[in-house]
């Protein structure tokens, strides 16, 4: 077996180039994790997937434990088997969903207990069965179990939060079971006020993990506030660890972290937008819904190699949208997650040329030139 470890074989700033080892396989970072919360990223076969060149995926313990159950998915093998997904995986602990979407939350030091989404059901997750509910899902990555509240600026409310979620970090590790090419990650939080992100990133430092999560941003402040966060904790990060940012998210979000010192990602954003008529592109965002790509015989991006951009024009993925046939939304997504595996390729290919300035010009001089489609 292969121990799970993180290498960086190259630094441009800040950025850094490196190698996540798993039992699974390595994941070349910068990386995008597509969401496949339900284990499956929505309109996308796993092959579909790896075609793209992501290495990982993401799971959600949340989702998982409600439907089908951690216990069927043990029995049928775990989730690489039951999703056909050979590569890692990493979950997140469920403690998001909870605040986001469960009904009659209640939260105590103990864990928190909630009513599912789905069918009213009563539930309790701890960090303790958070972590075993990820070890019955077979997750490389194990995520701790932390409160996450809404974006706000009473410090009270953040370092009572914060402190709770350092309290289930301990119990987190204390329970994790430490098998080789598998690791545990912790969750910075602190909202954000710079001197509780530190404490939160030095208490979990002190109990040590694999690696290192930014949780609690990208929800609802600008990005210069999430920028001049990750300004001030990344010095209090370990250096030899990796370092993801969750939820996050636009394009611009992802070269912003990365210039910053951020190795992983994940985000709803690029399957979401696919399934509702939206193309990210090298030159600008693309509503295929409007009107004037009715007749367009061009590829959504001429420079992508997805099956969107290589075998069928504009006018004809509108007309799908239009009709409201389900290979339109599989197609767009296809071209979404292929263009986010291609930002990240250039990210590595950058810092690995020592050239990440220049590629980050070219990256913004080409936004700011407007949208592809009045091109």
């Amino acid at each position: 077996m292969t121990a799970f470890s993180y290498t960086v074989s190259a630094t441009d700033g800040s950025a850094r180039l490196g190698q996540v080892q798993t039992a699974h396989g390595v994941i070349d970072t910068p990386a995008f994790m597509p969401v496949g919360t339900a284990g499956t990223v929505k309109a996308m076969m796993s092959n579909s997937v790896a075609q793209t060149g992501a290495q990982i995926v993401l799971g959600n313990t949340y989702h998982l434990m409600l439907r089908p159950g951690a216990d069927r998915i043990e029995r049928l093998g775990g989730l690489h088997r039951f999703m056909n997904w050979a590569g890692p995986i990493l979950t997140d602990s469920g403690g998001f969903q909870v605040m986001s979407l469960s009904k009659l939350r209640k939260m105590t030091e103990a864990g928190v207990t909630f009513q599912s989404h789905l069918d009213g059901s009563k539930h309790e997750l701890t960090p303790e069965a958070s972590i075993e509910i990820q070890r019955k899902l077979d997750s490389n990555i194990t995520m701790q179990l932390d409160e996450c509240p809404a974006h706000t600026e009473d410090k009270k409310i953040i370092d009572t939060s914060m402190g709770l979620s350092l309290r289930w970090a301990r119990r987190s590790k204390d329970a994790f079971d430490d098998r080789e090419g598998y690791g545990l990650f912790g969750i910075v939080q602190g909202g954000v006020f710079d001197d509780l992100r530190e404490q939160s990133a030095k208490g979990l430092i002190d109990i040590g993990f694999n690696g290192y999560a930014v949780g609690g941003l990208a929800v609802g402040e600008p990005q210069e506030m999430m920028f001049k966060v990750l300004d001030g904790l990344i010095p209090h990060m370990q250096k030899d660890k990796p370092r993801y940012m969750m939820g996050v998210g636009t394009p611009a979000d992802i070269v912003g972290s990365v210039l910053r010192g951020i190795d992983m990602f994940d985000c709803v954003m690029p399957t979401r937008s696919g399934r509702t008529g939206k193309a990210f592109t090298r030159r600008g965002d693309v509503n295929i819904r409007n009107a004037r790509h009715a007749d367009d015989p061009r590829p959504i991006d001429e420079h992508c190699i997805c099956p969107a951009c290589k075998d069928y024009s504009r006018a004809y993925i509108h007309h799908l949208i239009k009709a409201r046939e389900i290979l339109g939304p599989m197609l767009l997504t296809w071209h979404n997650v292929q263009y986010y595996q291609d930002l990240m390729a250039g990210l590595r290919e950058s810092i690995g040329a020592s050239n990440l300035d220049a590629f980050v010009k070219r990256f913004h001089n080409i936004k700011s030139q407007g949208d592809i489609e009045q091109l």
